[in-house]
């Protein structure tokens, strides 16, 4: 391995911890509806649990409310069901083949807490984009120890590292003070 390589996989890793907390942020909501916001909604089907949007059609009826319409008439009560158990504290109703499902206005607490789940989120993301740059650290160390790159190119490496850490946590913050914002606005 060379210190190209260690420094791509570190980039890539980085890039792929950025990318999963950009889709944890998007779960979040915000008090408007989004289709995306049912995705990781189970619902039994046939036996085994699969995901909503498997087996209806998720629509956007107006800013504040989503239609889930079924595709099989049986499957109606169960997404309904699926959908008020989830931890999304959604209330939906079944209006013949079609679930409307109303997005409940946010409280001032309800957005504290909120906020509280995106910085835990964000957290998490700058300790994993650290263990990475530890990891590159650790693998350029193995390089120097088996001589196969010299110190000051291991020094430059871990320098380059380190921008790219940083680069990436200032990153992270940005996507945090974006929610944040988004969370707080009514």
């Amino acid at each position: 391995m060379s210190i190209a390589d260690v420094k791509k996989t570190a980039e890539h890793k980085m890039h792929k911890t950025l990318e999963a907390l950009r889709l944890d942020l998007a779960k979040i909501r915000t008090g408007r509806a989004h289709v995306g916001l049912l995705d990781h909604v189970q619902v039994e089907y046939y036996g085994s649990m699969v995901p909503v949007n498997t087996v209806a059609n998720i629509t956007l009826l107006d800013q504040r409310t989503l239609g889930v319409q079924p595709w099989e008439k049986a499957m109606v009560g169960k997404v309904e069901k699926a959908i008020r158990d989830c931890d999304l504290g959604l209330n939906p109703a079944a209006l013949g083949e079609l679930i409307r499902v109303p997005m409940p206005a946010l409280t001032e607490e309800r957005r504290r807490d909120l906020i509280k789940v995106v910085k835990h989120e964000c957290e998490n993301a700058r300790v994993a984009i650290r263990n990475l740059r530890r990891d590159a650290n650790s693998t350029l160390k193995d390089l120097v120890k088996n001589k196969e790159c010299s110190e000051d190119d291991e020094r430059r490496a871990q320098d380059e590292i380190q921008k790219l850490t940083d680069k990436n946590i200032a990153e992270v913050d940005k996507q945090f003070a974006q929610k944040e914002s988004e969370l707080m606005a009514i």
